[in-house]
């Protein structure tokens, strides 16, 4: 990524890069010894310029494992239903067990169960402590992999002083809206920003939660290994470092990122990022424990000593990418400036190698796409964001789609 910021919109459009293969002729058949682990759409001036038990210690496995049934070369998409709609900047999205989902609205700070197959939703209620304001509010969110006898929901928000991680009960026998318990912030001291303030959350197989977080605008953080910004980051449950992280005693798991907003693992256990990029190009990273993705010394390819490159870019008209996630043997990623959802075909070979070039669906049809989550099978939530400040509001927005895709 380059080291000049924009501080307007991205404009123009460019044809999207055709990516390397068409077809894979050999598996890879071994397993690699790796540990592995989606900024606003955001420019400088806006978002698109617009396992183990959970205290294990050991890093997660990112064996290839590739499957004999790779993904065709072209896929499909169909709409099979809107879920729900009229949510209100809709931001971060987890399923709960049985699956219905919980939805966070960034700007209105509330959480919100949608049940799975009616869409009637329930507002669990606001989280305390949360500041919106442009790209910052409450962003992520995650369910604790051991929800079924904790009932703890986690949650990345933007307060008046930082970023932070927290994580927060929740009762569904209380009345509605007062179904969340105090937060309990695990990890904070993350810098926040107007712009660039990363939020997506997950766990790992390995049952470690991971955070994606930006530079705030402020390019020399990334490729500072002392800050949280531009960086992902690995943590116990309780927001401690994971002994076998790349450095003893951080959280820091890679860094050398502009903004990452998806975060996702394939069938092989390894980590995919989105991240966005400033004028020329957004990208998708296959994630190595302590590698430097490049920024602000590299915005894409830049094939550079010392960088990891990404697997494959974007013109940030195309993209502007928000959250990822794997299913039917792709990658699957949200565009926000782009208003398209990107299908990456993934051939289970060591290096990420797509087994064809990237293809795009559902352009401009549903306007800025936010978060997909998959729902099993060949099955994915997908959430629209045109009510983020930045996009054409139409009748419904925002709203929750359910896809079929292949």
């Amino acid at each position: 990524m380059n080291s000049s910021r924009a501080t307007v919109e991205r404009i123009g459009a460019v044809q999207s890069p055709v990516l390397r293969k068409g077809a894979v002729a050999l598996l890879v058949s071994a397993s690699l010894l790796l540990s592995a682990c989606s900024s606003d759409d955001g420019r400088a001036a806006g978002e698109d310029g617009s396992s183990p038990p959970a205290g294990a210690a050991s890093a997660p496995p990112a064996s290839v494992s590739p499957s004999a049934d790779l993904p065709p070369a072209k896929g499909s998409v169909e709409v099979v239903k809107t879920l729900t709609d009229g949510l209100a900047s809709p931001w971060g999205l987890a399923a709960l067990p049985g699956g219905d989902l919980l939805v966070a609205s960034r700007d209105e700070a509330t959480i919100t169960r949608i049940d799975g197959e009616t869409g009637r939703k329930t507002l669990l209620g606001s989280v305390p402590g949360v500041a919106p304001a442009s790209e910052g509010g409450l962003l992520g969110l995650a369910v604790a992999p051991t929800y079924a006898a904790d009932h703890l929901v986690y949650a990345y928000l933007t307060t008046e002083s930082d970023n932070r991680v927290v994580r927060l009960q929740y009762d569904e026998k209380r009345p509605a809206g007062q179904q969340l318990g105090a937060p309990d912030t695990i990890l904070r001291g993350i810098p926040k920003g107007s712009v660039h303030n990363g939020g997506r959350i997950a766990f790992g197989p390995d049952r470690m939660l991971y955070a994606g977080t930006g530079e705030t605008g402020d390019t020399g953080l990334s490729q500072d290994k002392a800050s949280l910004s531009g960086k992902i980051l690995r943590m116990t449950p309780d927001g401690e470092p994971v002994h076998g992280n790349p450095e003893a005693d951080s959280v820091v798991y890679s860094y050398g990122h502009r903004n990452v907003q998806g975060l996702a693992w394939d069938g092989g256990k390894r980590l995919w990022a989105a991240e966005f990029g400033q004028d020329t190009w957004d990208e998708l990273n296959l994630i190595e424990p302590g590698g430097n993705y490049g920024w602000p010394d590299v915005e894409g390819k830049g094939k550079k000593a010392g960088f990891v490159d990404p697997v494959a870019q974007w013109k940030t008209s195309e993209a502007s990418p928000s959250g990822i996630a794997y299913a039917a043997g792709s990658i699957w990623m949200a565009g926000l400036r782009g208003e398209r959802l990107w299908r990456i075909p993934l051939s289970g070979e060591a290096d990420g190698e797509p087994l064809a070039a990237p293809q795009a669906f559902l352009e401009g049809k549903y306007g800025r796409l936010r978060t997909v989550l998959a729902a099993g099978g060949d099955k994915l939530w997908l959430v629209t964001s045109n009510t983020d400040g930045r996009g054409t509001v139409k009748p419904g927005d925002d709203r929750v789609l359910l896809l079929e895709v292949r």
